[in-house]
């Protein structure tokens, strides 16, 4: 049950893949790898893309471990729980190479900010979004940022406050979230290993300094997502959202 974080060099491109079996929601240990392996991606000489994909089938990535957030206990634990996203965010932001997103499912919560994070994402048909946080007392804080960056602060907006709703993939697409949406993960495959090809001829310095013209005006993000990461971990501890996920378990 531990899942995995996976990083296999092709051709220079550097392709990470990360694993839960309870439809990809990721304990701290995976963020944590999955983040360090996005940096060491970064100073690693033989890879000039990165592609940012998960194992299986109908489930990018259905956020942070429920198991762990129903096991928080004090601040300290609550603000270490939802840094494990945001580490992630800011390891994509500061990279200094352009990351390329596979979606091939459903995205909940820090998966969606992930989704956003990444400089260029594809996904299928079925890689339907959620931002579920309010639903179980909280909010989409930490991911909040990297979503409004994408999609702007109406969809973020729309996502925040209608939690329990799936958006489909073409809505995620018309709002920027994803470039371009295919009707099967073949096709996609097809069109990510051919921009990737495209992108590992480009001149290095520019795509950097691109990757900087991208980030520049969030430069500050790494105080900013702590201070949500911090005000979410105070949250998770109150009445209100213990006894919403307590029901939300019960369903």
């Amino acid at each position: 049950m531990e899942g995995s974080v996976t990083l296999e060099i092709k051709n220079n491109i550097g392709e990470i893949e990360f694993y839960h079996p309870q439809s990809n929601s990721l304990p701290s240990k995976i963020l944590n790898k999955l983040a360090l392996t996005i940096k060491e991606c970064g100073t690693n000489d033989l890879i000039k893309i990165i592609i940012i994909k998960s194992k299986g089938e109908r489930a990018f990535c259905a956020g942070a471990s429920f198991e762990e957030l129903t096991n928080i206990s004090n601040k300290i634990e609550g603000k270490k729980f939802f840094m494990g996203f945001a580490n992630v965010i800011n390891a994509a932001r500061k990279c200094p190479k352009l990351i390329i997103g596979r979606v091939q499912g459903k995205a909940v919560g820090g998966g969606v900010g992930m989704a956003c994070a990444v400089d260029y994402c594809y996904a299928t048909k079925y890689a339907s979004i959620k931002l579920s946080e309010l639903a179980v007392g909280i909010g989409p804080f930490v991911v909040g940022p990297a979503v409004e960056r994408k999609s702007g602060l109406s969809a973020y907006s729309q996502l925040s406050v209608n939690a329990t709703k799936w958006f489909d993939a073409n809505w995620a697409r018309e709002k920027g979230i994803y470039a371009e949406v295919f009707e099967s993960t073949e096709e996609m495959d097809i069109s990510i290993n051919n921009l990737a090809t495209k992108l590992i001829k480009s001149n290095p310095a520019a795509m950097k300094k691109l990757k900087e013209v991208f980030w520049e005006k969030h430069i500050h993000w790494d105080s900013l997502l702590e201070e949500r990461a911090e005000y979410s971990g105070e949250l998770v501890l109150s009445n209100f959202t213990k006894e919403a996920i307590a029901k939300f378990k019960n369903k």
